[in-house]
């Protein structure tokens, strides 16, 4: 038998701590003296705490922990408790830290403003492309929104392509246009150039028309951080007396593993205003 601090120490909590389970119920010693008060516990009772800080440190209350343990689940039950509730904290950190990107991004593009010389911006023409691709529906042309759609796009496209042979001759090219009467819903193109028959089916092979003029500049890194590149091209449009018809392409240069090497063009199409 420990004494209370002997195994809170053996338990890597505080005293104090397993005081406050006592008082709830939810880890009573195995004896109490009671002529001093002394509270012992057994070794056997480190499993319980083991599972109470477990599940307490993923996110449960201690009246969820306490309702967990009475039931009496077995171990597999409770480690796939653990592992699920895991896989949505580990969500829950990816949503967090995309935010912080954005966040940054934001703040990077408040702090170039007008800062952006005229020669990273050029008006040029874009031929027509033959491209592969899937679409899909995105609730809106936020970040936190095409993400999670483009993403998983571009991942079945690449497994489309390889099943029915067909092999990429070019860049990825996203492009976007409005759902009619959609409330703010874009369709999202995951494309990339090909040489093929034009078809359709699993994977529709298309023509992408030309672009007669385009605004066109460079962004280097994460999609995720496109902010700041993409509202100076707009201001250089309206400082230029030109004005865009539609959503930019973004053309996908180099995209290594490390997205923050990625290489993008975004191409806005544009008319004299």
């Amino acid at each position: 038998m420990f004494t209370i601090g002997d195994f809170a120490r053996h338990g890597r909590v505080s005293v104090r701590m397993l005081r406050h389970y006592d008082a709830t119920g939810l880890l009573r010693p195995a004896h109490v003296d009671p002529a001093t008060g002394y509270r012992y516990y057994a070794a056997a009772q480190l499993a319980r705490l083991n599972r109470v800080i477990a599940l307490k440190d993923l996110g449960f209350t201690l009246q969820q922990v306490q309702a967990i343990l009475d039931e009496k689940v077995t171990t597999e039950q409770l480690g796939a408790m653990l592992r699920l509730r895991r896989a949505d904290l580990e969500t829950a950190m990816a949503a967090a830290a995309a935010r912080l990107v954005r966040v940054e991004a934001r703040l990077r593009a408040i702090e170039s403003e007008g800062h952006m010389p005229e020669n990273d911006v050029v008006v040029k023409s874009v031929p027509a492309v033959r491209v592969a691709e899937l679409t899909a529906i995105a609730a809106s042309f936020e970040p936190e929104d095409i993400g999670p759609v483009i993403g998983p796009l571009y991942a079945e496209l690449s497994r489309r392509l390889e099943a029915a042979g067909i092999a990429c001759t070019g860049p990825g090219v996203a492009y976007y246009e409005d759902v009619p009467e959609g409330d703010g819903k874009v369709v999202v193109h995951a494309a990339v150039e090909v040489s093929a028959p034009l078809r359709d089916g699993d994977v529709r092979v298309l023509d992408l028309p030309p672009l007669d003029q385009a605004a066109a500049v460079v962004h280097r890194g994460s999609m995720e951080t496109v902010d700041p590149a993409a509202q100076a091209l707009a201001r250089w449009i309206d400082a230029n007396g030109y004005r865009s018809t539609g959503y930019p392409r973004e053309v996908n240069l180099e995209c290594p593993e490390n997205r923050d090497d990625w290489v993008t063009e975004l191409q806005v199409s544009v008319t004299r205003a």
